[in-house]
C-alpha cells in the first residue's frame, strides 16, 4: 500500500518528493500579503514527523541559517517520514530585525493561541493549527537576545519523557539544560500534548555564529538518526553526549554602574567567588566587581560591555560532574572552534 500524501496549508506533498508552501498569516498596512515559509520532505517509507523550526524570535537568526543548510542535505533523499522545515516563524520580527512582534509582544509567550486574541495569539494559533500540530517530534531553534551570547547548549524537560531525553542526548550539544517549562511557549505546549520537544540555543542575536550553526546543522541530523528519520552515520567522530546540568544556573549580575571589562569569556569554568568581570565609571574613579555566584560553566554572557546597575552579565551553570562538563565544553571547542570563542 502506498504511503498516503502530506496535506498542509491546502498543499499535498506526495512521497518521495519536497516543495515549498507559503502559509498565510497576515497583510501589512499596504495590504500586501505575509506568509510564514515552509518547506515539506515527505519520505517515500512512513516515519515521524519533524517540524524544525527558526526565528520564532525575530532576530534570532543562526536558526534561518541552520535550517537553509539542513535543507541542502544530500542525506534526505534517502528520508523516512516527514520533514516540516520552518526557516523563519516570526516573519513580523524578522523584516524588522527584531525579537517582537509589531504589537511588542513576544511570540514564545503566546502558545496556544486564540484566532480572537491578539496578534501574537492569533499568529500563535495559526502555526499551531497549520503547521505544529502536525509534528510528532519538534526541534526549536534559538540564539540569546540582542547583546548576549549562548554557549551551545539543549534545553528541554527530560523529567519522565524518555523520547525527550533521546533526543537531547542524540543532539550532542556540550552542555543540556534540564529546563523547566515556559508558559506560553512553543516547549510547553509541544509538552502538554505529549509531543517531544527540544531547545537548542546557540550564539548572538542578529549574527550568524559560524561556532553554532555548524553543531546546530550535526546535532539536528543526530536527531534525525536516533529517531529513525536517517540512516545511521558510520563516523561518529563528532558525536559528543550532552552533559546534563542537574543543578540549575544563576546570573551573575552588575552591582553597580558602568562598563564592563570581563575577566572570563564564554565556555569557561569558575568557581564560587571567582572575579568574572569589573564595571567601572568611564573615569576609572571607582570599580566593582562581579563575583561568580557558583562553581560552574559559563553559558551565557552579556557582549555590550555597558552595563546598568542589577544587569545580567555571566549565565552561570553549576553541574554535579563539572570535571565532565568542562570535558565537553573543550570537546565542543577542539571541533568548532579552533580559537577561544
Amino acid at each position: 500500500m502506498s504511503r498516503a500524501p502530506f496535506e498542509i496549508s491546502g498543499a499535498r506533498i506526495a512521497p518521495g518528493t519536497r516543495a515549498q508552501v507559503d502559509v498565510p498569516v497576515a497583510k501589512l498596512y499596504t495590504h500586501a500579503p505575509l506568509h510564514i515559509p515552509v518547506e515539506v520532505v515527505h519520505g517515500r517509507q512512513p516515519g515521524p514527523v519533524l517540524l524544525v523550526c527558526g526565528a520564532i524570535h525575530g532576530d534570532e537568526i543562526n536558526g534561518v541559517e541552520i535550517v537553509r543548510r539542513l535543507l541542502r542535505s544530500t542525506s534526505l533523499s534517502r528520508l523516512r517520514g516527514t520533514l516540516i522545515a520552518v526557516p523563519i516563524v516570526n516573519i513580523f520580527g524578522f523584516v524588522q530585525h527584531t525579537r517582537y512582534l509589531p504589537d511588542r509582544r513576544d511570540l514564545n509567550r503566546c502558545f496556544p493561541g486564540s484566532e480572537s486574541g491578539s496578534l501574537g495569539s492569533r499568529v500563535a494559533a495559526l502555526f499551531r493549527e497549520q503547521i505544529a500540530d502536525q509534528a510528532t517530534h519538534i526541534i526549536d531553534l534559538h540564539t540569546g537576545a540582542i547583546h548576549r551570547t549562548n554557549l551551545p547548549q539543549i534545553r528541554a524537560t527530560m523529567k519522565g519523557n524518555d523520547a525527550t531525553r533521546e533526543m537531547a542526548d542524540a543532539f550532542g550539544a556540550p552542555v543540556l539544560l534540564n529546563a523547566e517549562l515556559r508558559e506560553g511557549s512553543l516547549r510547553a505546549y509541544a509538552s502538554e500534548r505529549g509531543v517531544p520537544v527540544i531547545t537548542y540555543e546557540a550564539g548572538e542575536a542578529l549574527r550568524f555564529d559560524e561556532w553554532a550553526i555548524r553543531p546546530g546543522v550535526s546535532g539536528v541530523k543526530r536527531v534525525m538518526r536516533a529517531i529513525g528519520m536517517l540512516a545511521k552515520d558510520r563516523d561518529r567522530s563528532t558525536t559528543k553526549r550532552a552533559v546534563e546540568m542537574s543543578n540549575g544556573s544563576s546570573w551573575a549580575r552588575a552591582s553597580t554602574d558602568g562598563i564592563v571589562q570581563s575577566r572570563v569569556g564564554l565556555g569557561d569554568r569558575v568557581e564560587k567567588g571567582q572575579v568574572l568581570g569589573m564595571v567601572a565609571d568611564p573615569f576609572g574613579n571607582s570599580e566593582s566587581e562581579v563575583l561568580s555566584p557558583a562553581d560552574g560553566i559559563i553559558i551565557g554572557m552579556a557582549n555590550l560591555p555597558l552595563a546598568n546597575e542589577g544587569e545580567a552579565l555571566y549565565h552561570v551553570a553549576r553541574f554535579h560532574a563539572i570535571d565532565d562538563a568542562e570535558s565537553a565544553v573543550d570537546n565542543f571547542q577542539q571541533l568548532f572552534v579552533p580559537d577561544s570563542i
